[in-house]
């Protein structure tokens, strides 16, 4: 049994770049910062951040092509997936990509963010309001933020 599963939360370090498959299907390219903080031996703080690129097809992509900005929050999940490619300089190297199947924006309004996430492979709805009629529903469910 082999596990190939990656989960990440992220800013978008550029808007989302699409384009059509000979089969006529959309990928959508990006690439997301995670950072690590940490202090060292002397107390001053130290950060690292990685980049990582991310792979989204059909649906997912046209989503995160609509609604993903450069800067914005993201979940992604997936896989990793590696590609070998020749460098200008005529070197092979070892590229690795992370092919994502579940995505969710994070981040409320004023976060680069949209007033709701999409789910992945699903159709966003633009968010309704209440009746002038009823009362406003009360929640304290306070896990809409949280992408798992």
């Amino acid at each position: 049994m082999s596990v190939n599963k990656v989960i990440l939360i992220g800013r978008l370090g550029r808007d989302p770049e699409s384009r059509y498959m000979s089969n006529n299907e959309p990928v959508c390219n990006f690439s997301i910062a995670t950072d690590e903080t940490w202090k060292d031996r002397d107390g001053n703080r130290q950060q690292r951040t990685e980049w990582h690129n991310i792979v989204m097809y059909r649906r997912l992509a046209e989503i995160a092509q609509q609604y993903l900005k450069k800067g914005q929050q993201v979940y992604i999940e997936g896989k990793i997936q590696s590609r070998k490619y020749t460098g200008k300089d005529g070197i092979e190297r070892t590229a690795y990509d992370i092919v994502a199947n579940e995505m969710k924006m994070l981040g409320g309004k004023g976060d680069s963010g949209g007033d709701y996430p999409p789910q992945s492979g699903h159709t966003p709805e633009p968010p309704r309001r209440p009746a002038a009629d009823s009362a406003p529903e009360h929640s304290d469910d306070l896990a809409d933020d949280i992408p798992f």
